[in-house]
C-alpha cells in the first residue's frame, strides 16, 4: 500500500511540476520493465491467487519470495541511472537481507501485529508462524536484523493499517522520486521537446 501511495504521489508531483514548467510530463524511460511483472508473478501464484494460495510447501513459497526480490533488484540495477533508483535499490537490498536472515519471510513482532489483528486471534499464533502474505511472527529478541523488520505503522486514525519496514520506506521514496523528478532541460532538448 505504501508503494502505491508513493507511485500516485510521485506521478501527481511530476505532472504538476511539468505543467508548471510548461512542458509535457517526461515519463521515466525504464529499461527491461518486463522484469517487474516476472518478479511479481511467483508471489502472485503462491501468495495472492486464491486457487493456489496455501497449496505450496513452505520452501517453495520462500523460494518464490526471495526470487521476486532478486528479480526486482535486477530491474532496479539495470535502471540505476534514473532518479530515485539508487534509493529504491537500497530498499530492496534491506528487505532481501532481513527476509534472507529470517527464514525467507519478513519478520513482524507481536507488538506490531497486535495493531493489525484482534488480540485473541494473535494469542493463537505461535512465534515462528507465518501470518499474512509474507510475514513471520517473531519476538524482537528472536529476530535477526530486527531494525529492518516490518515495524512501522500508520497513525492509529488511518483507516488502512499495515506494517512496513525501513526497506519499504526507501522503495516507496525511490519510486516517488523516479516519477516526481522531471527530466533536465538537456534531456528534454535531446528528445525534441521545446522549452
Amino acid at each position: 500500500m505504501i508503494l502505491l501511495l508513493a507511485l500516485a504521489a510521485g506521478l501527481l508531483a511530476g505532472l504538476m511540476w511539468a505543467r508548471w514548467r510548461g512542458y509535457p510530463y517526461p515519463a521515466p524511460e525504464l529499461q527491461h520493465l518486463w522484469l517487474v511483472f516476472v518478479a511479481f508473478l511467483p508471489q502472485f501464484i503462491v501468495i495472492y491467487l486464491p486457487i493456489t494460495r496455501g497449496a505450496f510447501p513452505k520452501w517453495l513459497v520462500v523460494g518464490c519470495l526471495l526470487t521476486s526480490q532478486i528479480l526486482l533488484l535486477g530491474f532496479a540495477w539495470l535502471n540505476r541511472r534514473l532518479p530515485g533508483m539508487p534509493i529504491l535499490i537500497c530498499g530492496v537490498v534491506l528487505n532481501l537481507a532481513v527476509m534472507s536472515a529470517n527464514s525467507g519471510f519478513m519478520p513482524i513482532s507481536p507488538q506490531t501485529a497486535s495493531r493489525l489483528m484482534p488480540e485473541e486471534r494473535l494469542l493463537d499464533i505461535q512465534p515462528g508462524s507465518r501470518i499474512g502474505a509474507k510475514d513471520i511472527l517473531l519476538h524482537p529478541e528472536q529476530t535477526r536484523l530486527e531494525w529492518l523488520a516490518d515495524r512501522f505503522l500508520p497513525p492509529v486514525w488511518s483507516p488502512y493499517q499495515v506494517a512496513f519496514s525501513l526497506g519499504d520506506v526507501l522503495i516507496a521514496f525511490g519510486a516517488f522520486w523516479l516519477l516526481a523528478k522531471p527530466e533536465s532541460s538537456i534531456q528534454l532538448k535531446k528528445r525534441g521537446i521545446p522549452l
